[in-house]
Formats: structure tokens, C-alpha cells, sequence
């Protein structure tokens, strides 16, 4: 009998503590909640727009933006654009600017967005971009860049942007930057003809592997007239035969290092790059045009279209 009663006794002890427990950890818990500071994101939904051709003054860097925080935005009251410049050439230039406000937004000029938070859509033409930083159209060139800067303002006085960034908000999903560049480029004009280099680099030093792990394919240039010509560094993978970079086409290399050519013939009109992705972020290159002049190039980015600075064609 005094076991039972002891077992029951115990029961009812620990059931009690278990209740105490919980409500100091509920306690706890609300203590936390109460003095935690609520933030904001601005996420990238879309870079519509970051070339702005010399001489086309409505040439705009454009983005879509979605602003999240606690109660569904509410707690974000403007969000603020400063903008700077970066001169590529300061010996043909005006110098680096410092940043200045562009333009604060408020929270009243936000729209609902697909996802029941809060978007706005911002554009600055190069007029505008011009006008923020003091500089002259004559001023700029080619691989100059106009930098914009967006900072959030909370209804606390507090404020968000890049320096408040972490890599979290920086990936894939949020791609909350907060700073943008938008380069300056020339018109677009008829590629000069002749032959172009391509000097090329594996930094792994295994030869190309861009749209496969093996190999894939190359760099490729579509012209006017539907022609297709492909360049890039030979993968030494079996695993690469059927592609490009396994095919008697490619550049022979040491692992590393390698130059290709293409030969754009006269009276091309346009020429357009496209480079098909690197599966492991080893890929560098540059393109000189006849005239031996660096004209683009890559580093680190996805794949994609490649931006020949015709200024320097």
C-alpha cells in the first residue's frame, strides 16, 4: 500500500512540475517574442533592365521589388534609391561620385504584389542617373557603372540595406542585395569582321565543363544570317563525347588555359554571344575583337547572354 501511495504521490509531483515547467518556459518564450526587433527584406523579383546605351536617354535600369517584413509590409513606411558612379577610366573621366538620395518612395506608392505583399516596380533612365550624380553625357564611357542603392525605412526610424546583409538574404531564394549596378554600354553596331580570340580558362585546371559535368557545350555566336559558330576548352571526361567539348571542334588545352578563334565575315550585322553556363565555377574568359581590344569577357556569373562593350570594338 505504501508503494502505491508513494507511486501516486510521485505521479502527482511530477505532473506538477510539469505544469510549472511549462508555464515558465511559456513565460520565456513571450519574454523573447516581446523584445525581439522585427526587420524587412527587399527582395529581387526581376532585373528588367541594367544597360544603359550612351546617347539613348531614356535607357533606364529598371527592377521589380518585393518588400517583406512583419505584417505583411506594414511596418516598412519608404523605401529609399541612392545612387553613385563607378568610372571605369579616371583618366578619361569625371571620377568616381559618391552617392546621393535619388528618390524616396513611400509605403502609399507600393502595390499588392501575386503574393499579398508588397511590390513596387523602380526605373531610372540614364537622364535621370545623370542628373542624381551631376555628370555629363560627354562625361561617361563604355564599362562605366551607375550604382543604386536601396534602403528600407521602418516606420521606427530604422533602416535596412546592404550593410545589414547576410549570405541568407543574399541566395537564390531572397535575393536581397539591396545594391545594383547598371553598366554603361555603347549602341549596338555591325561587329567588326575578321578573326576574334577567345582566351580561355579552367582555374580546376580539367579542361570546360559547362552544361554537363563532363563537358557540354560552348560558347556560341549566332549571326544575322543564322550561322552558328561555337568555341570553348576540350573536356578530357568520356562522359563529355556527344557534346562540344568532347568533339574534334573544340580547343585542345593543357587543363587550364587555351585561346580559340571565330572568323565573323564581312557584312555580318550582328553577332550574338551566349555563354551556356559552367557546372562548377571554374570558367573564365575574354573576347578581343580583330582590333585586339577586350571587348567582354567572364567571371563568376550564370549563363547567359554576353555583353560586348562596343565602344571598344
Amino acid at each position: 500500500m505504501m508503494k502505491i501511495n508513494y507511486k501516486v504521490f510521485t505521479a502527482l509531483a511530477l505532473t506538477s512540475l510539469m505544469f510549472t515547467s511549462c508555464d515558465e518556459g511559456d513565460a520565456v518564450v513571450d519574454t523573447v517574442t516581446a523584445n525581439t526587433l522585427r526587420g524587412a527584406i527587399l527582395r529581387t523579383i526581376a532585373v528588367t533592365s541594367d544597360e544603359l546605351p550612351i546617347g539613348v536617354d531614356t535607357g533606364a535600369f529598371s527592377v521589380d521589388l518585393e518588400i517583406q517584413s512583419e505584417e505583411n509590409g506594414t511596418l516598412v513606411s519608404a523605401l529609399d534609391a541612392y545612387v553613385s558612379f563607378k568610372d571605369a577610366d579616371p583618366s578619361n573621366g569625371p571620377g568616381d561620385v559618391a552617392e546621393s538620395l535619388l528618390i524616396s518612395i513611400p509605403s502609399s506608392s507600393f502595390s499588392a504584389g501575386g503574393r499579398g505583399l508588397p511590390t513596387y516596380s523602380f526605373s531610372a533612365s540614364l537622364g535621370e542617373l545623370l542628373a542624381a550624380t551631376g555628370i555629363s553625357a560627354s562625361e561617361i564611357d563604355g564599362s562605366d557603372q551607375f550604382r543604386v542603392r536601396f534602403e528600407l525605412v521602418l516606420t521606427d526610424g530604422r533602416t535596412y540595406s546592404f550593410a545589414q546583409n547576410s549570405g541568407t538574404l543574399t541566395g537564390s531564394y531572397f535575393s536581397s542585395p539591396f545594391l545594383y549596378s547598371a553598366t554603361v554600354v555603347c549602341p549596338p553596331k555591325a561587329p567588326t569582321a575578321g578573326v576574334w580570340t577567345i582566351n580561355m580558362v579552367d582555374t580546376y585546371g580539367d579542361g570546360w565543363q559547362t552544361t554537363t559535368g563532363g563537358g557540354g557545350d560552348g560558347i556560341t555566336v549566332t549571326l544575322n544570317d543564322g550561322t552558328v559558330l561555337e568555341v570553348g576548352l576540350c573536356s578530357p571526361y568520356g562522359s563529355a563525347a556527344g557534346t562540344f567539348l568532347g568533339s574534334g571542334d573544340c580547343v585542345p588545352n593543357d587543363g587550364s588555359t587555351g585561346t580559340g578563334t571565330i572568323t565573323i565575315p564581312a557584312g555580318t550585322q550582328t553577332a550574338d554571344w551566349y555563354f551556356p553556363g559552367d557546372a562548377y565555377g571554374e570558367i573564365d574568359f575574354e573576347i578581343l575583337t580583330p582590333n585586339g581590344n577586350i571587348v567582354g569577357g567572364y567571371q563568376g556569373v550564370d549563363a547567359g547572354a554576353i555583353t560586348i562593350d562596343f565602344c571598344k570594338d
